[in-house]
């Protein structure tokens, strides 16, 4: 018969480790968990620093904006018909307005017809528009430059002053031909 001592101990240290199972079996649950999240969060870090160095190569080669970074943040709206209402509030013409937001006549009207939509950086120049009275803006139309008339190029205007000189001389002889020719057919 064995040794009821040894029978008793074996008992005792199967009881024990069965016991120790149960305690630390959701330890061990709860710690895959955690390496689980931790490598997700590994994954998830990893992809936004990508993210990160894309952007700031993208950044690095787009030139420098003018507006500061306030002005960016925000989101401006345009309508067509806000711009309307603003240019006859304001009892400019499209020609004038549109010298203050620094485009052409033709923008401001298709802008107002719907037909073009202003970029980003215009927008924010109707913006700060908007703040503005009639008096203001007389004033800042006063200081703008005024628009000089056309010149043709240096280039172009010599050519033009060359060429007419040789049709007046091309047509003038043959004027004279046709007059001689008629003059000798008199005579005979």
């Amino acid at each position: 018969m064995p040794n009821l001592a040894v029978v008793l101990k074996d008992e005792v240290a199967r009881l024990a480790r069965k016991e120790i199972r149960k305690q630390t079996a959701t330890l061990q649950k709860a710690s895959v968990q955690y390496r689980r999240d931790i490598a997700a969060l590994k994954r998830k870090a990893a992809g936004l620093e990508r993210q990160v160095a894309l952007l700031e190569r993208g950044l690095a080669a787009q030139p420098a904006q003018e507006s500061s970074p306030a002005e960016q943040k925000t989101n401006l709206r345009f309508t067509a018909k806000g711009l309307r209402s603003q240019r006859k509030r304001l009892g400019l013409s499209a020609g004038a307005y549109a010298k203050l937001v620094g485009v052409t006549a033709q923008s401001i009207y298709n802008w107002e017809r719907g037909a073009a939509r202003p970029r980003q950086s215009q927008i924010a120049v109707l913006a700060t528009l908007r703040a503005i009275g009639k008096k203001e803006v007389k004033a800042k139309l006063a200081q703008l430059p005024k628009a000089a008339p056309k010149k043709p190029s240096s280039a172009k205007a010599a050519k033009g002053k060359k060429a007419a000189p040789q049709k007046a001389k091309k047509a003038a002889p043959r004027k004279k031909s046709s007059a001689r020719k008629k003059t000798r057919a008199k005579k005979k």
